[in-house]
């Protein structure tokens, strides 16, 4: 399959095509010859999301560590690029090699969110492999799947070989050898891959187990053999020794999460009753300080990241917290590299730590207080009081911050009117807190979302509330926090319901995924693309009782479609958490406290890991050691400056960068280069360099310029030569020298134009230059129309030959055209055409 034909069919009519290049800095492409084991990694989600997921980037770097074994990566083709995907009946290929999906011997798909169920089925049908896995025969690849949705696999088992139930990065080696062994012993016998494969812990093989229902509709499972009748969640027991990416990918484009990541924990013992992560991810287990430093030194060194994100359930309870940030902070200020916290417990963000994490710029600030009164909250097992929330909140506004982000939940357990209300008195407190004084108003951002128990939780046994009465709760709280400086947001009550429906679903459920599918339903997790409309009639036509499954109060002695998942917790632990919620009844954090019993550890190999700093050993020792001070040399106030111009050539892949992206990708070259630019001051500090011309997608250049201010003893041509190290493929720098005064920036460029699929006709071009105007129209982006003559824009227009052209053209304030629209108006080619063709601008 020719790689450059496909990208030029269909790249330069799809948006963001630079997600499917697969040349990321840091990507890992090996040579097929000596491989004997071909995995796909697939998320399925768009790849904005997908190349955010931490889990996949861990397993993809444990894998190509491997010398036979090549791992590459999959994500769900955008709208766009599935339509010219099956219009022109071309498989879904991996983005490194471009190998059709179906060929790879084992595809492992990342669950997190029971919205992708419908993805995955739609990458299978894009692979064109069968969905059932009794439908596929030893041609076609195994199909593997873990992450948290796992820990109720059933509603999808029917579609998997096996299930990773647990921690990936040991297991997925376990799995590796044995498929290796497999291979080369078994010649191809399943049955015998699925039997090696039971005996690792932490694996199910759903074939190993047959589903019965009884009259009331509960599901069992009978196991096929005796000695394997439960799944023991895997997990990895010291975190601090865990694989970890220290030269993480790089994407392009702006992923989700467009940092650094850094997981600084894994579990949490807060104990709140509605949390899922918090249940199935026990025990906590953290990275040593030394080991998160070097961590981040090695990955902004092989990145180019301007910022870090500690990761973990609870990142302000990591004990060494303030001394991991006292040193990460003092290194990265200088470096003007910023540290974040996806979101933080109220109580846990403390001045000290507020006071680090702003000395480069303030990130954002996310606290989840999940009810509004105090009742709730310890009905939950929140374990914050009202005085810790105000408290966060006032401590944030002092240290500059003006956008505090809130997360509440309708429909918890024993949920009223009063705990609605309360949600409304708290919002409006926390409205009152340090406004005025002459300031810019401070700002509430609410984010409401519906409860829905999840299995493993102590309300596994609750009811969701209906889909009528989670739109009434929430359009009441909306309607009451309509004020000046509350912006109000809400998930769609019809996406909880689904969720919630698939979180406690049995394999009944597979054949619905199957028939929403068929209706069109993909991407159900962005709302403009959800249409509970097709999943509604679904549901209809497949026969399920929606209640059965959400509204209705479970007893905790019937079974459950999990029961056969362990997970560690045990279920009188459960019980008993439940029966304390409704008496509001509080659990103590077992992290530093006694043990609660719930039957994760065993005190011998699994049990609660955490890092506390050594008395002889200080963070700023270990971050003297860890923290490469040569890297990213800081410029120093009062340093004498100059400008350097930078001429650089953008080419073949690289016109598919558009000019942000571009701009970010030059940025973080020039960190990893290790080349000194100037920042600006103030609140939000931006490197000081700037691009003569914004290269809209699709167009390649010889000769383009940026500008960057640089210490005045820094070499100049050494910029050359280092940069081109850490440029990806299409990118090169040229020249260098130093700045005149005033820039003259050039108004007028020539471009060269060769087309394919079509000709240029000669007719239509004397036309145009025998046309005293030639008047076209265009909506500008406040949707006005907007009207421009040609003749006063194109200074030169010359046929080569039917199927190239040379062009002068030239831009004036408020006037500008680009070679693209310009062959559309004078040669009258529909869009799709005049996209294929080849834009150089040559000066």
């Amino acid at each position: 399959m020719n790689i450059k034909s496909i990208q030029e069919d269909f790249l330069p009519l799809i948006e963001r095509p630079s997600r499917y290049l697969g040349t990321e800095i840091n990507s890992i492409k090996k040579d097929a010859n000596g491989i004997k084991l071909q995995m796909a990694l697939v998320f399925p989600d768009l790849y904005e999301i997908g190349t955010s997921h931490l889990g996949l980037n861990i397993l993809y770097y444990i894998l190509n560590n491997h010398e036979k074994i090549a791992a590459e990566r999959v994500f769900v083709p955008g709208i766009d690029m599935e339509a010219y995907l099956r219009s022109s009946n071309t498989p879904l290929m991996s983005l490194e090699s471009k190998k059709p999906l179906k060929e790879f011997d084992i595809i492992g798909f990342s669950l997190l969110y029971e919205l992708n169920y419908t993805n995955v089925l739609n990458i299978l049908d894009l692979a064109r492999i069968p969905f059932f896995s009794s439908q596929r025969d030893d041609s076609h690849p195994l199909i593997i799947a873990g992450g948290p949705c796992t820990c109720n696999p059933e509603p999808v088992a029917d579609f998997f070989d096996a299930i990773v139930i647990g921690d990936g990065e040991n297991v997925i080696m376990e799995m590796s050898r044995s498929w290796l062994k497999w291979k080369e012993n078994c010649r191809g016998e399943k049955e015998a891959l699925y039997k090696m494969w039971s005996e690792i812990q932490g694996l199910y093989i759903p074939a190993f187990f047959e589903p019965k229902f009884d009259k009331s509709g509960f599901q069992s499972l009978l196991p096929r053999f005796s000695k394997y009748r439960r799944i023991k969640r895997v997990i990895v027991n010291d975190l601090d020794k865990a694989p970890f990416p220290d030269a993480p990918i790089l994407p392009y484009g702006k992923p989700v999460h467009d940092r650094l990541r850094i997981e600084v924990s894994r579990g949490c013992t807060r104990g709140c009753r509605f949390c899922q992560a918090g249940m199935i991810y026990r025990p906590v287990r953290e990275r040593s300080v030394d080991t998160i430093l070097s961590l981040s030194n090695k990955s902004i060194t092989a990145t180019g990241y301007e910022d870090i994100s500690l990761l973990s359930l609870s990142v302000g309870d990591y004990i060494c917290i303030n001394p991991l940030m006292e040193q990460l902070m003092t290194w990265c200020e200088p470096r003007n590299i910023s540290v974040s916290f996806p979101s933080l417990r109220a109580g846990t963000l403390t001045p000290e730590l507020m006071q680090h994490i702003k000395r480069v710029r303030k990130t954002g600030f996310t606290i989840a207080p999940e009810a509004g009164s105090q009742r709730l909250r310890d009905v939950i097992n929140k374990n914050i009081s009202k005085k810790d929330i105000i408290d966060t909140v006032k401590n944030a506004y002092d240290f500059g911050w003006q956008v505090i982000k809130l997360y509440f939940m309708v429909g918890l357990p024993t949920e009223t009117s009063e705990d609605l209300k309360a949600i409304v008195n708290l919002v409006k407190e926390l409205r009152k807190i340090n406004t005025g004084k002459g300031r810019r108003k401070n700002k509430i951002n609410v984010s409401v979302g519906t409860f829905i128990p999840k299995p493993h939780t102590p309300f596994q046994w609750a009811p969701q509330i209906s889909l009528s009465e989670s739109k009434a709760r929430i359009g009441w709280l909306q309607n009451n926090l309509k004020m000046s400086g509350i912006n109000f947001k809400w998930q769609k009550p019809e996406i909880s319901l689904l969720e919630g429906l698939w979180a406690r679903g049995d394999r009944r459920l597979s054949h619905l995924l199957i028939a929403a599918h068929k209706k069109g339903c993909k991407l159900d997790g962005w709302s403009d693309h959800f249409r509970y409309s097709l999943w509604r009639d679904a549901i209809y036509d497949e026969g399920v009782n929606m209640d059965f499954y959400t509204n209705r109060l479970r007893n905790t002695n019937e079974p459950l479609p999990w029961d056969h998942i362990d997970i560690g917790i045990a279920k009188d632990y459960l019980i008993e958490e439940w029966k304390k919620a409704t008496t509001g009844e509080l659990t103590p954090d077992c992290r530093t406290g006694n043990c609660n019993a719930c039957g994760v550890c065993d005190f011998n190999i699994i049990e609660p890991k955490v890092f506390k700093m050594s008395a002889e050993k200080s963070a700023f020792d270990i971050g003297r050691e860890l923290l490469n001070p040569d890297n990213i040399k800081p410029i120093i106030k009062g340093t004498l400056l100059k400008t350097l111009k930078v001429s650089f050539s953008k080419i073949d892949q690289a016109k598919y960068f558009g000019h942000l992206e571009l701009v970010n990708i030059i940025l973080r070259a020039l960190r990893r280069a290790d080349i000194p630019i100037k920042f600006s001051e103030g609140f939000h500090p931006k490197p000081k360099i700037s691009f003569e011309d914004t290269l809209p997608i699709g167009l390649e250049s010889l000769k383009e310029y940026f500008y960057l201010i640089v210490p005045e003893n820094f070499k100049s041509q050494s910029i050359i030569e280092s940069l081109n190290k850490h440029l990806p493929a299409g990118i090169t720098a040229n020249d260098c020298h130093v700045a005149s005064a005033k820039p003259v920036h050039n108004k007028t460029y020539n471009y060269m134009v060769t087309i394919k699929e079509e000709f240029f006709d000669n007719k239509k071009l004397d036309f145009f230059l025998q046309s005293p105007e030639f008047v076209i129209s265009r909506i500008d982006r406040k949707g006005r129309l907007k009207k421009i003559n040609l003749k006063d824009l194109i200074l030169e227009i010359e046929l080569l030959n039917q199927y190239k052209l040379k062009m002068t053209l030239r831009a004036e304030s408020g006037k500008t055209v680009r070679p693209l629209e310009v062959i559309k108006e004078i040669f009258g080619l529909i869009d799709e055409k005049a996209r294929k063709a080849r834009f150089i601008k040559t000066l």
